[in-house]
């Protein structure tokens, strides 16, 4: 478990009603990413948001060091900006499969803590698919206007062996 994640006792009724409405906020999540529609991710965090992405044995170990660590939606959006407009990469296909959510806590400030199992499937150009990663969200969820935001998102990888470059968010 990622420090600050603890699990505690959340009414069962609105555990499952937040699961639903994380779980649909994952599928668009998902689709963006998916679809290449990478000037919509950042619109999927709070104004503060974190966004790390880092090893299990760094997490395991309450050492921050990422691959990916973003604070703040501008600097989600200089990243958008600069895997759209600058960054030289293969053409590739991403599929997200997002899944064994669970509600961790719900704190009296609203903020929803929950993790997730995460897949990313790889298709470069005349290649076959690969597992690109595997590893779990931690999630902080913060409700603005309405409709959840991400707070935090730590994606913690199980996978020993990345390519030589993470391109997309995970």
């Amino acid at each position: 478990m990622l420090a600050g994640f603890a699990r505690s006792a959340v009414d069962p009724r609105l555990a499952r009603d937040l699961r639903l409405e994380i779980e649909e906020f994952n599928t668009e999540y998902c689709a963006a990413l998916d679809e290449n529609r990478i000037a919509d991710w950042p619109e999927f965090f709070t104004e503060d948001a974190i966004y790390r992405i880092t090893a299990r044995e760094n997490a395991e170990s309450d050492l921050p060091v990422g691959l990916v660590y973003c604070e703040g939606k501008g600097m989600l959006r200089d990243r958008a900006t600069a895997i759209a407009k600058t960054a030289m990469f293969a053409p590739r296909y991403l599929q997200h499969h997002v899944g064994n959510l669970r509600i961790l806590a719900l704190g009296a400030d609203g903020i929803v803590s929950a993790q997730a199992n995460y897949l990313v499937l790889q298709t470069l150009v005349d290649e076959r698919t690969t597992l690109h990663q595997a590893g779990r969200y931690f999630d902080r969820f913060a409700r603005e206007a309405g409709r959840l935001l991400l707070r935090e998102r730590h994606c913690v990888y199980d996978t020993l062996l990345l390519d030589n470059s993470l391109v997309m968010p995970v």
